[in-house]
């Protein structure tokens, strides 16, 4: 089976999803097609006792793409390129500094909580892990998904000074996340050496990744800023755009920078009202915006029906599902505690929405970036464990607290409203 063919039965079935959850289910489109592609996996799954050919090719697709290394080294870029550009740029300036912390502090707080929790509890159901192991799992499922957080929000009527929070956290924890679980990725892998755990090694590498990371992003917007400024041609400022992302990616890559960072920033830069004003015109504001919005819907269709497709890789043992369902909770209480002090701390300066934490807990959604970083652990780091805990966490994340989220949200909002 050929690339050609493999993407575009994925392509086809994106398109059927899509349209069995915009004729039938009405849901939000990230909860639609990861709910209908469960169903279509967990269905071929029960043919292949009569008939076990479908269930062959989509083992087939499965195994023939590397879904970690298409999420973060192509597909993250795009969307989070997409999100950013879309992102109100003066709200996330006012709302800098919680938005900062969140994504750094809460990102790292969160990830040694969840390990903690995890290494103590997860002897109960007679399984042995190694607590730097917890930490792993600790640090890929503490990033909220911007993918999965972007799409339910703008359903949800979330106020814009909470919508702005939970965006720009989930779009640039991402990138922290990505670096912390690196770290603790090389420490284990190299059996806890002087090197590898070190202060400065560890400056280093965060430092290269994240601020190297920033700073090409800045580099690269500017020099987007100045080509898209320079000449008014629609389709060609269009082209320009595209290229900033793959180049800019590609680069990342090539220096070991952050390229989801680099995205956001770009992003950011080139889609500030600011400098929308002084290079785009009304037509290429238009084209640009439906190109990326499009970039995004596609993208965004295929990596949540390829999420669903992706159950067929985990190992059933009751014990991995009973840990993953008791990491739930854990989850959640260990990120509401990573943002209390944030929210505590800038909640009088900067006027939070009532029930901030308790609506950014809960609509901290888990997605592909999680599952996508547990795919690239070892098996001597617990892979098929973590996989399976991960997998329960998203689905539960994205089915049950995305439908619920914009309930959660009207409600607090409209008791704060009665009050």
């Amino acid at each position: 089976m050929t690339p050609f063919i493999i993407l575009t039965i994925i392509i086809f079935l994106a398109a059927l999803f899509g349209y069995v959850n915009v004729r039938f289910l009405k849901l939000p489109t990230t909860i639609g097609l990861m709910l209908i592609t469960i169903v279509f996996s967990l269905a071929i799954f029960g043919i292949s006792f009569y008939d076990d050919t479908l269930l062959d090719i989509e083992e087939y697709i499965i195994t023939k793409l590397d879904f970690r290394t298409l999420l973060l080294d192509v597909m993250l870029s795009f969307l989070l390129f997409a999100g950013a550009l879309h992102t109100n740029f003066e709200q996330l300036r006012v709302q800098r500094w919680p938005v900062i912390v969140f994504a750094t502090l809460g990102v790292l707080a969160s990830t040694f909580l969840v390990g903690t929790a995890v290494f103590y509890i997860i002897p109960l159901f007679g399984l042995q892990v190694s607590y730097i192991h917890c930490l792993l799992f600790g640090a890929l499922i503490s990033p909220t998904d911007p993918i999965a957080v972007l799409g339910i929000l703008k359903q949800a009527g979330a106020p814009k000074k909470l919508e702005t929070k939970i965006v720009g956290e989930s779009l640039f924890n991402d990138g922290v996340g990505v670096v912390v679980f690196l770290t603790i990725f090389n420490i284990a892998a190299s059996g806890g050496s002087e090197e590898s755990t070190g202060f400065l090694h560890i400056m280093e590498l965060f430092g290269a990744e994240v601020i190297g990371g920033i700073s090409l992003g800045l580099a690269i917007g500017y020099i987007t800023y100045l080509l898209m400024r320079s000449i008014d041609d629609y389709d060609t400022e269009v082209i320009i755009t595209l290229a900033t992302v793959m180049v800019g990616t590609a680069l990342a890559q090539k220096l070991h920078f952050s390229a989801p960072l680099a995205m956001v920033t770009a992003g950011l830069l080139v889609g500030n009202d600011t400098v929308r004003q002084s290079t785009m015109s009304e037509m290429t504001e238009t084209y640009v915006d439906k190109f990326w919005e499009l970039i995004d819907i596609l993208l965004n269709t295929v990596l949540f029906v390829l999420i669903g497709m992706e159950i067929l890789v985990l190992t059933f043992d009751l014990e991995y599902i009973f840990a993953g369902l008791t990491a739930i909770p854990i989850v959640l209480i260990c990120r509401y505690l990573s943002l209390l002090l944030p929210i505590e701390f800038f909640k009088n300066r900067l006027q939070f929405v009532p029930k901030t934490n308790l609506i950014m807990t809960w609509g901290g959604l888990r997605g592909g970036i999680s599952i996508a970083l547990c795919l690239g652990l070892t098996q001597d780091m617990e892979r098929d464990l973590f996989l399976v805990m991960t997998y329960v966490i998203v689905i539960f994340s994205i089915l049950v607290q995305g439908l619920t989220v914009g309930n959660l949200i009207k409600k607090t909002q409209n008791t704060q409203t009665v009050e």
